[in-house]
């Protein structure tokens, strides 16, 4: 029996079809309404009450964001996001990730024949996904913002040749912005394995360094890991760790997806524990699946300290619930306190 209602906006005729074809599909969504702009999307949404919306970013009269912006604020609701892989594209999907959308599909391979079906499986698990999502209110989510305290944390003392590892994916975004935005400008190196596409990953690491006191980059081959630094895995790569003359170095690769992943964070997560071994701090936030939950019990069983994203603080809790149910995590704490003890665990 179908149980999860879908309500679709999209000002292009060919997308509402091409995603209705695809969502109906499946034996468990119904797509109970489409609208071409968010002024009739508004009515449908009262009339109908769906489960999920999708909804497309550049629309007639109201755009995307603007209306995301209405739905978190007066009726909070699982929406997955239509956007464009342009450098545009990425900075408003980016946005509508930090507004509360739960994840997002590519506009360009909905429109390309060819790749339909090899898309279809991708945006049903994405729409089942965000029907369980815990999704916050808008406000709940700006209550993250104040880093005033970190100022008081610029004197501590940090173990030498210590890292900091943290994987995502589902909600992962945001979960990250938070945690770099708490941390200390002169914190140890961190690596970081977020799901991603390439188009969107350089534009993440610019936003996050702009919020952040640390640096943030996106990772290149060969480049040192350096105090108060934050690297991300490009999409499409794989971000490891090997020791360099005078220090860490990031090492790239487009070997085989784990975990159907790449960049994966049981790839990270097993390179850390292999180099830097009890030294090291993992992390594992929000996201589907189970990938970084295995390479985090590596970590602890090299004497890393090691955090998983509690279930009501996560959009999703695959990843670090899979962390849990193998005993990988010394702590399951919510997003805001984990940056403290991330901090507690590397200091001296």
């Amino acid at each position: 029996m179908k149980n999860i209602n879908v309500l679709i906006v999209d000002d292009s005729a060919v997308i509402r079809s091409v995603l209705t074809e695809i969502l109906d599909s499946d034996p468990q969504v119904s797509v109970i309404g489409t609208a071409p702009d968010a002024y009739i999307a508004r009515n449908k949404i009262k009339k109908l009450n769906p489960d999920v919306i999708t909804l497309d970013i550049e629309m007639p009269k109201m755009n995307g964001l603007t209306f995301l912006k209405n739905i978190m604020r007066l009726r909070p609701m699982p929406v997955v996001m239509i956007s464009t892989v342009t450098e545009v594209g990425a900075l408003a999907t980016l946005q509508a990730l930090e507004i509360g959308a739960v994840d997002y599909v590519s506009k360009s391979k909905l429109t390309m024949g060819n790749s339909l079906f090899d898309q279809a499986e991708e945006i049903i698990n994405k729409v089942k996904v965000a029907a369980q999502a815990n999704v916050k209110p808008l406000e709940n989510i700006c209550l993250h913002s104040d880093t005033t305290h970190i100022r008081n944390l610029d004197k501590l003392t940090y173990k030498t040749n210590s890292v900091c590892a943290i994987g995502a994916s589902t909600g992962g975004t945001e979960a990250i912005k938070i945690l770099l935005m708490h941390l200390p400008s002169n914190m140890p190196p961190i690596v970081m394995a977020q799901h991603i596409p390439k188009a969107f990953s350089g534009s993440f690491a610019a936003r996050l360094d702009s919020s952040c006191t640390i640096t943030v980059y996106e990772a290149k081959d060969g480049q040192p890991l350096e105090r108060g630094c934050a690297y991300l895995a490009p999409g499409d790569e794989h971000l490891s760790i090997v020791k360099g003359t005078n220090s860490f170095l990031c090492c790239l690769s487009k070997s085989e997806p784990v975990n159907r992943h790449r960049p994966s964070v049981d790839i990270l997560f097993d390179s850390v524990a292999k180099v830097v071994g009890k030294k090291s701090a993992g992390v594992i936030l929000t996201g589907m699946g189970r990938d970084g939950a295995k390479g985090l019990l590596n970590m602890k069983a090299c004497g890393a300290a090691t955090f998983a994203q509690d279930a009501e603080s996560s959009v999703v809790w695959g990843m670090p619930g899979a962390a849990v149910e193998l005993d990988a995590a010394d702590k399951i704490l919510p997003i805001n306190r984990i940056p403290r003890e991330v901090i507690k665990a590397m200091s001296l």
